[in-house]
C-alpha cells in the first residue's frame, strides 16, 4: 500500500466523523430550538414558593403551566392562573419575572366583596370548597374593571392578593396551572 492509498482510505472516516458531528450539533440544535419553542409560547414548569394556595397546592408542588387557553379565551372564575407581578407589586420590591399563583375570583364589570366570612360576587356567596378557612377579614365591595381580573390565593388569611394590591391586568398573565408533576403521590391536572 502506497502512501497514496492510505490518505484515500482515511479521507472517508474523517469525512464520516466530520458529518456524524454535524448531525448531532443539527440535532442539538433542534431540540434546543423545540424547547425554548415550547417554553415561550405553550407551556413551562413552575414550583410553588409559598403556602399561600393551600389547601390545592402546597410548597414546593411542581406545575406544568399552560400558555395557549388564554390566547383563544379569558380566564374564567376559578382557574388557578400564574402571572407576573401588576405596577403595584413591583413597587413594593417583587421582582418583574417572579411569578405570582392565585385563583380568579371575579371578571371585568362584577363586583366582589367579603362579608362575614364570605366571598360574594355580585352579591351572591361563592361556594369555596378548596380554601383552607374563611377570611377572617370584611372587604368592601369593588367593581372589577376592563380588562382586569381580582385574584385570591385558596389560603385566604395567609394570601398576597388583589385584596391588598388591587387588581391584575390580563396583559400579566403567563399562563394556566394545567398539571402537577411532582411531588408523585400527587400528581394530575389541577
Amino acid at each position: 500500500m502506497t502512501l497514496h492509498e492510505s490518505d484515500a482510505k482515511e479521507a472517508p472516516k474523517s469525512s464520516k466523523v466530520w458529518r456524524s458531528w454535524q448531525e448531532n450539533l443539527t440535532l442539538i440544535a433542534i431540540a434546543l430550538s423545540l424547547a425554548i419553542l415550547i417554553r415561550t409560547f405553550i407551556a413551562e414548569p413552575r414550583y410553588i414558593p409559598s403556602d399561600s394556595m393551600l389547601p390545592t397546592l402546597h410548597t414546593g408542588d411542581r406545575l406544568v403551566v399552560e400558555k395557549v387557553s388564554y390566547r383563544l379565551h379569558l380566564p374564567k372564575t376559578g382557574d388557578i392562573i400564574v402571572f407576573q407581578p401588576p405596577a403595584e407589586l413591583q413597587r413594593r420590591g417583587y421582582p418583574k419575572d417572579q411569578a405570582f399563583i392565585k385563583r380568579v375570583i371575579g371578571q371585568p364589570g362584577e363586583v366582589i366583596n367579603i362579608t362575614g366570612g364570605k366571598v360574594y360576587l355580585n352579591s351572591r356567596p361563592l361556594s369555596e370548597d378548596y380554601i383552607a378557612e374563611p377570611p377572617n377579614q370584611p372587604f368592601p365591595p369593588v367593581k372589577v374593571p376592563e380588562d382586569e381580573l381580582f385574584v385570591m390565593g385558596d389560603n385566604r388569611n395567609d394570601s398576597n392578593d388583589s385584596r391588598y394590591w388591587g387588581f391584575l391586568p390580563r396583559k400579566n398573565i403567563i399562563g394556566r396551572a394545567a398539571f402537577r408533576f411532582w411531588p408523585l403521590d400527587r400528581i394530575g391536572f389541577i
